[in-house]
């Protein structure tokens, strides 16, 4: 059982490993054309946005999946299926990691932008050097929600029959007719986010400018 549900287990890494490497700077990227000045860019960005937080993350997956076929007539090859669950959940959590950005942004104070100009720094060197570091401080709670969360949306991939964690245990419990292989996955969803949890408050600690004595 557990041979089994360790492949499953590799399948649940890798989404999470992905997803997060695709969608933190995609979602950064996103988070600009939402406070772009051009009304244009904003307004799609803000439909975008709108979309993705509005609408299931399992919907998103069958639509990402199968919308090749139904929309452009193309045949869906069985090794796609991975590929769909990675686009689906970066362009998902792309969505919400635009929003987190974009609230830690626009919450700095805008002397920093003036003095940093007054000391000859560019508008890229000002965002790099002095606003970034101060926002992903700010955001580290709220990102840390969302990655928590990722760890358990990761077992929607079995709503296009990839054969995560989730997926082999619900199989072998039907199979075994036993909860165990619930029990199993139980633990190890709870394992990982307690790891995921400790690795990010970690983050915080050492992103602290200030510590108490």
């Amino acid at each position: 059982m557990l041979l089994q549900l360790g492949e499953g287990m590799l399948t649940t890494l890798e989404i999470f490993v992905l997803t997060l490497l695709f969608s933190l700077p995609l979602g950064l990227l996103i988070s600009f054309g939402r406070m772009s000045k051009n009304v244009i860019v904003r307004t799609i960005i803000k439909v975008y946005i709108s979309i993705m937080r509005g609408t299931p993350l399992m919907l998103q997956l069958l639509v990402v999946f199968f919308g090749p076929y139904y929309l452009f007539g193309m045949t869906l090859s069985p090794s796609y299926r991975f590929p769909a669950v990675i686009i689906a959940f970066t362009i998902n959590y792309a969505a919400y990691f635009a929003e987190i950005y974009r609230g830690g942004i626009e919450s700095m104070e805008v002397g920093q932008y003036e003095a940093a100009q007054v000391l000859g720094f560019t508008k890229t060197q000002t965002f790099m050097r002095i606003i970034l570091p101060q926002v992903i401080k700010r955001i580290l709670p709220s990102v840390t929600n969302e990655v928590i969360t990722l760890v358990k949306d990761t077992s929607l991939a079995y709503a296009i029959a990839v054969t995560e964690m989730f997926t082999i245990a619900k199989q072998m419990a039907a199979h075994e007719a036993s909860m165990l292989p619930y029990l199993a996955a139980g633990i190890f969803y709870y394992v990982f986010n307690w790891v995921v949890a400790a690795i990010m408050e970690r983050f915080e600690k050492k992103l602290s400018y200030y510590t108490a004595k």
